[in-house]
């Protein structure tokens, strides 16, 4: 196995010390040792280095139990800036980020059918990229990196898009080609692990041992966080859940096989178990997937018996699918994410609940919470912009990147 180096162990000791500042602000030194586990020397080591970058400022103190009054620091959230991209099947969402993880902008660039050559989405990331820098008028020095989210297989160390599978997209070179049009430094991964960063950070599996982030959208997956950190696997493709077979010789799925969980509780899993169920529904608008969830939705809030029970078969083959992840990974959690789990919202949970409870075994289901997310805003472009935070912190100490930063390589790092 890799040993990290102590580069590596020195960035992860870094970043973990700066999550629980930014999570916990303020706080003390000695607090900071008792929650990250690293020694009172280490972390004021850490603390120093951070100050000297200006991502921490000195705030004051508190009283301690009979000893010296000790000192608090803070996130300085005005010492640069950090900007995450969503690249989703059907938009791109750009947010602009104080380094307290505050969003200061936000834009939005729709992705019509047929707008998914890398040329086309490369444009809107740029266009949306330009508009959030404006808006909050930040100076490019400031910007300290940009996290890219993308769906399907990526290779986070060349920037690589290596296959995603709805727009059939085959080892596409993104992030240089982002950079021909974006000067700041690039980092690059997929939606599941920025989903499990961001409730890692902020969200339901905050302080949990093991947790698992499914993320519903046009595409489905799982993003991983085991032993309290990320899991990524040995080619950083674990999570694919939404490409392992829920229905023999089932629907065909864009990967090439049949019976995909996505092709089930995907977006257009959801408008054909519609369709199927309905087919003359009015719920069903064919070309929007938004506006046939956001249809459904509304339908179940005033007990349309069509939405009713297209929302419960859905449940049905999710909560399945979700058994299957409870028995083999015993997580403390399970976080329904994304944008389709937040517009169905409670009423699905409860049918997934159900759901899982009937096929799960009863001891890993009973320590299993079930939750859905609880971060406002888009857990995708927050997980994202903490790529961009470990890409700076790896590159303390080391010579000023060209145009595109790589990305930190540690395996040891906690969260991202």
């Amino acid at each position: 196995m890799k040993r990290g180096t102590s580069r590596d162990i020195r960035t992860a000791n870094r970043y973990e010390v700066l999550r629980q500042i930014i999570a916990e602000s303020p706080t003390s030194r000695q607090e900071l040792a008792t929650e990250t586990g690293l020694s009172l020397a280490t972390v004021a080591t850490l603390v120093g280095e951070l100050l000297d970058l200006r991502m921490l400022t000195e705030v004051g103190f508190e009283d301690s139990a009979g000893g010296r009054p000790r000192g608090l620091v803070a996130v300085n959230a005005t010492g640069g800036a950090l900007i995450g991209v969503d690249i989703a099947e059907t938009y791109v969402r750009v947010e602009l980020f104080d380094l307290a993880l505050n969003v200061l902008a936000r834009a939005d660039e729709d992705m019509r059918p047929g707008e998914s050559r890398p040329e086309q989405v490369v444009g809107h990331v740029a266009a949306a990229v330009g508009s959030v820098v404006a808006q909050a008028g930040v100076e490019g020095a400031r910007v300290l990196g940009v996290g890219v989210s993308v769906p399907g297989q990526v290779d986070r160390d060349t920037g690589v898009a290596e296959y995603a599978p709805n727009w059939d997209w085959h080892d596409v070179p993104l992030l240089d080609l982002l950079a021909e049009h974006i000067a700041y430094p690039l980092y690059l991964d997929n939606p599941l692990r920025a989903c499990a960063v961001a409730e890692l950070w902020f969200g339901a599996a905050r302080g949990r041992g093991d947790a698992v982030v499914v993320n519903l959208g046009t595409g489905v997956g799982a993003g991983l966080a085991l032993g309290g950190g990320l899991h990524r696997g040995v080619s950083n493709s674990a999570g694919e859940w939404g490409h392992t077979t829920l229905v023999l010789d089932g629907r065909l799925c864009h990967c090439g096989n049949h019976g995909c969980v996505e092709t089930y509780v995907g977006a257009p899993g959801i408008m054909l178990n519609l369709r199927e169920s309905s087919p003359g529904s009015t719920l069903l608008h064919p070309e929007d997937q938004t506006a046939t969830i956001d249809a459904l939705a509304a339908g179940v809030a005033t007990g349309d018996p069509v939405a009713l029970k297209v929302v419960r078969d859905t449940a049905r083959y999710l909560g399945a699918g979700i058994s299957d992840l409870v028995n083999l990974l015993n997580p403390e959690v399970v976080v329904l994410s994304s944008w389709v789990a937040a517009t169905l919202g409670e009423p699905l949970l409860r049918e997934v609940r159900e759901a899982v409870a009937r096929h799960a075994l009863r001891r890993p289901f009973a320590a299993t919470e079930i939750v859905l997310s609880p971060i406002p805003t888009d857990p995708v472009c927050l997980g994202a912009a903490t790529f961009a935070l470990e890409g700076a912190l790896q590159s303390v100490g080391q010579r000023p990147a060209a145009k595109r930063a790589a990305p930190a390589r540690s395996r040891t790092a906690p969260s991202a």
